[in-house]
């Protein structure tokens, strides 16, 4: 009996052995709802407006402006340095020792402000003496006059010869030219006289002082005492090849573009930070000569500096408009791609297939590119979404929407031919 109870307890056995199968089925469980909740996010995921099942992928959007020619300027920029308009060096005329300075260094001084003032005693001196010599000679002038008025009646009755009269009268006359040296003598004194008060020649900015008082300077030579800088108007100096100049000649006398009007003679400056300076200049002259050296033609262009922001030797770069292109274009920088063997744009056709076009550059205007050749108005061009179509199969179509620049930017012009 003890044998058959030990055999009777495996069933028993058996009937536990179910409950240590449910951790595995409720694996299983899990498993299964994860798969469901995965299929229902795929679902829900899907974006609006895809293919059904068993369809394609959307087209992926591009950003396109469409091409409307008409007349563009072309902009030149080109590198310049700040001159003054006018520089004048403050030298001592008069030989003594410097006795004041009359100006704050780094002020604006007027045309004819007294500036320095040297030991005018000297000069004093000399004045006095040559006004004296002018006196003895005006004296002298009287006594000859009244001798040769008084022979004169003599000489008609023949009381007196008539050489005694040819005397009187050369007396009066060698009178007379005494005069007019000693006249001449006081005048260069009182020159002389005057520079000990050195005074401004132009208006302008005056910078620092090359000489302190106690100094001897005028000896020998005219020292250099200060430095006066006219800053309002400014001059700017700059360059341009001679074969872009030569170029432009060469399009005008095809016809392929015109010379621009009145207003392109006004240049306006970039400023080192890349910001634009606010008062516009116009342009004074181009050189005819060419630099053998460089092969450059020299330009100048007079800019206001009314607030004294621009300072001589600052290196500016120069936008200046010198003619205009008929029957072009502007596109945004980034839709044309310009290798060595040339420049070309991605043109959307109706169908959304996209093909390469060969464009010609002929500037940029506002930081866009000019196209004078290689489209047709109603094209659309590509823009943005080039990244899209790196992930695609080639021939791929795309939706062409109208592209506009990141951020909104207002302070930039629109490209001329977006669409809107």
């Amino acid at each position: 009996m003890p044998a058959l109870s030990s055999i009777k307890t495996v069933p028993s056995l058996r009937t536990w052995s179910a409950p240590l199968s449910l951790p595995s089925m409720a694996r299983g469980l899990s498993v299964l709802a994860l798969a469901a909740v995965l299929a229902a996010c795929g679902q829900s995921d899907a974006p609006a407006g895809a293919a059904p099942a068993g369809g394609g992928m959307p087209a992926p959007e591009v950003g396109v402006v469409t091409v409307t020619p008409g007349d563009v300027g072309l902009v030149t920029e080109l590198p310049g340095r700040l001159e003054a308009s006018r520089v004048a060096q403050v030298r001592a005329r008069a030989a003594g020792i410097l006795q004041q300075r009359l100006f704050r260094e780094g002020s604006d001084v007027k045309a004819g402000q007294a500036l320095f003032r040297i030991d005018a005693a000297p000069y004093a001196a000399a004045l006095q003496s040559a006004q004296a010599s002018l006196a003895r000679a005006e004296a002298n002038r009287a006594q000859a006059t009244a001798l040769a008025e008084r022979y004169k009646p003599l000489v008609a009755e023949n009381a007196i010869s008539q050489q005694e009269f040819a005397n009187a009268e050369a007396a009066q006359k060698s009178a007379q030219a005494d005069v007019a040296v000693a006249q001449a003598a006081v005048q260069t004194a009182r020159i002389n006289l005057g520079y000990a008060n050195v005074t401004a020649p132009i208006s302008g900015r005056i910078g620092r002082a090359l000489v302190t008082e106690g100094a001897l300077v005028g000896q020998g030579e005219a020292t250099p005492l200060a430095v006066i800088q006219q800053v309002d108007p400014m001059f700017v100096n700059f360059t341009q090849s001679a074969a872009e100049v030569m170029a432009l000649q060469s399009a005008m006398r095809a016809g392929q573009i015109k010379a621009a009007g009145a207003d392109a003679a006004s240049v306006r400056v970039m400023l080192e930070d890349g910001s634009e300076y606010e008062q516009e200049g116009r342009l004074l002259f181009s050189d005819l000569t060419v630099d053998a050296a460089t092969g450059q033609i020299t330009l100048r262009a007079e800019v206001p500096n009314p607030g004294g922001t621009l300072l001589p030797g600052l290196y500016v770069r120069v936008r200046l408009e010198q003619a205009t292109a008929g029957n072009a274009v502007t596109l945004p920088q980034q839709a044309v791609t310009r290798t060595a063997q040339g420049d070309s744009v991605s043109v959307v056709d109706a169908e959304g297939k996209i093909s390469r076009r060969s464009v010609k550059v002929s500037g940029q205007q506002n930081g866009q590119w000019v196209i004078r050749e290689g489209l047709e108005a109603g094209e659309q061009v590509m823009v943005d979404g080039f990244q899209k179509l790196q992930m695609m199969p080639p021939g791929t179509p795309v939706k062409a929407v109208p592209w506009k620049p990141q951020g909104g930017a207002t302070s930039a012009p629109a490209p001329a031919g977006a669409t809107s």
